[in-house]
């Protein structure tokens, strides 16, 4: 569905973004000790789910997501409790993001663990490339001011993630910075 549905011009929501979130999804839920099998059916159903809503709309997308779970996951078997939870942890990747449970903390922190990883900086162009795209952010020096305010206000929300992850989005800050003074700004 995604794959024939996404646009070309999204460049980082695409289907590899989701694969991505899902897998890091089960790897954050396995060391946080989720370990009950409708709470991981759950929570990568709401990985899968999180970003279809981009087939049809940018902005609110997650809204359109959970209507489109609302409508599909009823033909799969999943009650209306099962739905609502699915579709309150894909809400919580709604940015500014407010987790309430540790699902939802977890699908937040899988929706951009990126930051801190290795590959920061590849998938932030693909994320710059969209926005330029959607006409977001106008150049280059908009995206890099916009990149840095979010990631000063980012936080991880799961020890795993603070463990794992918030060191290297640190070493990556650093970089942005070294690179901004190389540049001379």
């Amino acid at each position: 569905m995604l794959q024939k549905g996404l646009s070309v011009s999204l460049t980082y929501h695409g289907t590899g973004h989701t694969l991505d979130v899902t897998r890091q999804c089960m790897r954050i839920a396995a060391a946080e000790g989720i370990t009950e099998g409708q709470a991981l059916l759950e929570l990568k159903i709401a990985a899968l789910y999180h970003d279809t809503g981009f087939m049809y709309v940018y902005q609110n997308h997650e809204e359109r997501g959970c209507e489109l779970a609302r409508n599909q996951l009823p033909g799969f078997g999943l009650t209306e409790k099962s739905i609502d939870n699915i579709c309150s942890i894909i809400m919580a990747t709604k940015i500014p993001q407010s987790p309430q449970n540790l699902l939802q903390q977890i699908i937040c922190d899988a929706d951009l663990d990126y930051l801190g990883r290795d590959d920061f900086f590849f998938i932030g162009e693909k994320l710059r490339k969209e926005m330029v795209a959607y006409k977001f952010v106008n150049g280059l020096k908009e995206w890099e001011e916009r990149q840095w305010s979010f990631l000063q206000s980012h936080h991880y929300f799961t020890k795993t993630s603070q463990q794992e992850r918030a060191h290297l989005k640190e070493r990556n800050m650093q970089k942005i910075i070294d690179n901004k003074n190389k540049k001379g700004e």
